[in-house]
């Protein structure tokens, strides 16, 4: 999670939606960086938390955005970034699973090691639901989201592939495509809304 004074910018740093490659290029040009074990502060974190210390003390209410990324490839990225190819026999790693029986596992009432990745509609909504960012981008969207961040930073942003997933199979199955969105209707939802605003949804709070 990086936050620009001059700018008057919080990008938060939702898992699996490019947030390493962002936080890589921007970096230089951040007067906060938040990293390991608080990189992926939540919304509710940072309103709660990040915001009082930041008007307090600097005198800056920053404009909070964030990425999010269709919840079917969201899941498909962690699959695939925790498969043996790449973390071997560790135990959080997908060994063994198909990427249906990884959903399943992702959606059970007691998800393995592997299969605990949260939710992004937590990860970007306050206590009531409400979304707890000011503008939030669609992840395959990406020169939207280019085009604000070179017009906020007025210069040309380059981003370098950082984190990049073994090509593994990923296919879901109809059936359990249902089940999935059946047991997070939330964060499909929040998807369809920012898929009807084209690929940014924009609130004030």
């Amino acid at each position: 999670m990086l936050v620009f004074f001059k700018q008057k910018l919080a990008f938060l740093s939702v898992p699996k939606t490019g947030s390493t490659a962002y936080e890589l290029t921007l970096r230089k040009r951040a007067d906060v960086i938040f990293t390991k074990g608080v990189k992926h502060m939540t919304a509710s974190k940072f309103q709660t938390q990040i915001a009082p210390l930041l008007a307090e003390s600097y005198r800056i209410r920053p404009e909070i955005m964030a990425v999010m990324r269709d919840p079917v490839d969201q899941i498909r990225s962690w699959y695939k970034f925790r498969s043996p190819e790449r973390m071997g026999a560790h135990i959080r790693s997908t060994a063994g699973k198909s990427f249906d029986e990884y959903v399943l596992d992702v959606i059970s009432d007691s998800p393995s090691p592997a299969a605990k990745i949260g939710s992004q509609y937590r990860f970007l909504t306050l206590e009531d639901g409400s979304l707890g960012v000011h503008r939030l981008f669609q992840y395959e969207n990406q020169p939207r989201i280019h085009g604000f961040l070179e017009d906020r930073f007025q210069d040309t942003i380059q981003l370098k592939a950082q984190n990049v997933s073994p090509d593994v199979p990923a296919e879901i199955s109809p059936d359990v495509e249902a089940k999935l969105r059946a047991a997070k209707p939330d964060d499909f939802a929040l998807y369809d809304r920012l898929l009807d605003a084209g690929g940014m949804l924009q609130t004030a709070f």
